[in-house]
């Protein structure tokens, strides 16, 4: 990579530093966001595991939020990404592994709404009765479905290491 006063060169193209700076930043926030989304579904999937009493389940509902907002944050962040990085919108939609992420992170939100749902009615029948506990075969499911999108995450990981090579993987 040769410096130059307008930038560096990648490939063909120069690229200005505030260029290079921007998809820093975004590719920075992007990791550290998955990485609290994953925080977020492991600490929900230990609080399942074990006897739910009325602080775990609000706890549980103020996990799933911050599940939610980092979610939505990440779905930002990647737009940004996409539209201001360095690789440009071509490299991701003319890749097939970006659209097979893409697919498995929806699918990961798709399975994500049981347990807000579910989540969310505990913490209401919990304010409605103070001694509401869920049976545990339902807390069993929802345990199912935040280790499923645990390990389809994992899948995201192998996807998005696939996209980053596009030119020495293809389909």
């Amino acid at each position: 990579m040769a410096l130059s006063p307008a930038g560096i060169s990648v490939g063909a193209f120069i690229v200005r530093s505030a260029d290079v700076l921007t998809d820093f930043l975004l590719a920075s926030l992007h990791h550290l966001l998955v990485f609290g989304l994953i925080a977020m579904l492991v600490a929900e999937s230990v609080l399942l595991r074990g006897a739910l009493d009325r602080a775990t389940l609000q706890r549980l509902a103020g996990i799933d939020m911050g599940y939610g907002l980092c979610a939505m944050a990440l779905i930002a962040v990647g737009i940004g990404r996409v539209a201001f990085g360095i690789k440009g919108y071509d490299f991701y939609l003319h890749n097939p592994w970006f659209h097979a992420k893409m697919g498995a992170f929806v699918l990961v939100g798709l399975l994500s709404i049981l347990p807000t749902v579910r989540f969310l009615r505990w913490r209401k029948a919990l304010a409605a009765n103070p001694i509401f506990l869920p049976d545990a075969a339902e807390t069993a499911r929802m345990r199912t479905i935040v280790r499923v999108e645990l390990i389809l995450l994992a899948a995201i990981f192998v996807l998005a290491a696939a996209m980053a090579r596009h030119g020495g993987l293809s389909l």
